[in-house]
Formats: C-alpha cells, structure tokens, sequence
C-alpha cells in the first residue's frame, strides 16, 4: 500500500490531478501494483478524504498554543518515533492542529502498531498532499528523507 502512495504524490502533483478510484485502480493495476494493495490503499485515500471533510474547519485553524497529550493506546499504536516525528512537524509549523489529527486517525488507519519511521513520513506527506499545503524545502526533504526500501521494516 505505502508503495502506490508514493507512486500516487510522485505521479500526480495534486489530489485533484487523480483519476476517479476505478480509473485510478486500473491504471495502478497496468503499472504493476497487486489488487489487493490497490484495494488497500484506495480504501485508505477514501478514508483520508473523509477525514479531510470532516476536519476541513479545524484544519484551516491558524497554529495555536496549545499542546497535544498523547493517550497511552496512542503510543502503543503509533509509537515513540512516530509520535515524536509528528511533534517535529508540529513544532516546525507545518502541521496544524487539524492536519495532526488527520495524521494520527491515517496512521491508526493502517493497523500497524508501532507505525515504521519510514511509514508516519509518507503518511504524513499524504496528508500533505491531501491539503495542497506548503512545506518548506528542508522539512520536505525531512519527510523524503528515508529511502523506500524500509517500508517492510
């Protein structure tokens, strides 16, 4: 799944450059990519799309203050490294308190516990993606930063 989201920011530059889900499946299907993992991650996209609509208000809040507590089921699920990789963002100004939210209901999405490094960076470039936001270059080349070749650690 993490693969086809990849080859999804890295083929077309905005969400709305997309084809609808049917299209888009078949066409992920000729490039190569299993139905079950196009299954997966189009199952995933419709979630983030979701998410998105129902946290577009929130999303669009200016950054405050405020702090996120972390519950105990959180860090079982998404992990130390996740969570203190979600804080970079967060700290770094890229992700506002919406978007964050997003990013952790995407990553508990993915029933993998604890969430790969590697995992929450393209999880959380998807989100990214989603909103059409503008990320600085060096926080963009943070999230780009692990190769793909750990996404099955």
């Amino acid at each position: 799944m993490f693969d086809i989201l990849v080859y999804l920011f890295e083929t077309y530059y905005t969400p709305q450059a997309c084809p609808e889900a049917d299209v888009l499946a078949h066409k992920l299907a000729a490039v190569g990519f299993e139905d079950e993992d196009i299954h997966d991650a189009l199952g995933w996209l419709h979630g983030l799309a979701e998410s998105t609509e129902q946290g577009a208000q929130l999303a669009r809040e200016p950054q405050s203050d405020s702090r996120r507590v972390f519950t105990e089921h959180e860090y079982q699920t998404l992990g130390s490294q996740a969570i203190g990789f979600i804080s970079f963002l967060e700290n770094s100004g890229v992700l506002p308190a919406g978007l964050r939210e997003i990013l952790i209901e995407r990553a508990q999405a993915t029933h993998e516990s604890p969430i790969s490094l590697a995992k929450i960076k393209i999880i959380a470039l998807m989100v990214l993606w989603s909103q059409e936001a503008e990320v600085d270059h060096l926080v963009f080349e943070e999230l780009l930063a692990d190769d793909h070749t750990r996404l099955s650690h």
